[in-house]
């Protein structure tokens, strides 16, 4: 069996009065990530995770920010492209295992309905895609509230 592991990080700055995308659903907060899509910082990992386990590039290769017609989209649809991308190169998705780092607003509780967002856009079981929340302890510009970042890692398999 052909096993591969994919690793994905992604930053994105948070700006007052933008909404705050996150695991493909809104987020209450007086910021939001700044960004040529939605900013989904959580997505984007998981987008450039299951890239780099297939060896086919990361994000900006497949949905550069210099295309307009990218400008403002939802990363869902992102998501749905990029496993797409996987199944056709014969591969299927093993797990994700994803690390939010946000020092506010606590986002546990919208963790559940992340988990089931992604997993629907994957067309998997939500057991599948594990999600992690932790703060930096006020240290970094995490900390002090002026940007949120993402870790993923993927397992995908040959089929």
């Amino acid at each position: 069996m052909n096993i591969r592991v994919g690793f994905g990080f992604d930053v994105h700055q948070l700006k007052e009065g933008l909404d705050f995308w996150l695991g493909g659903i809104i987020i209450p907060h007086t910021k939001g990530g700044l960004g040529h899509s939605d900013a989904d910082v959580l997505i984007h990992t998981i987008c450039d995770a299951l890239l780099g386990a297939a060896n086919l590039g990361d994000i900006g290769r497949h949905f550069p920010d210099t295309d307009p017609k990218y400008k403002g989209i939802d990363s869902k649809l992102l998501l749905k492209e990029v496993i797409k991308l996987i199944r056709v190169n014969g591969y299927e998705l093993g797990n994700i295992d994803a690390t939010i780092c946000l020092q506010t607003p606590k986002i546990g509780l919208y963790i559940p309905k992340m988990q089931k967002v992604l997993a629907d856009c994957i067309s998997v079981d939500a057991d599948l895609v594990s999600i992690k929340a932790t703060t930096t302890e006020k240290l970094s510009f995490v900390g002090r509230e002026e940007g949120v970042s993402a870790y993923s890692t993927v397992l995908i398999h040959k089929v």
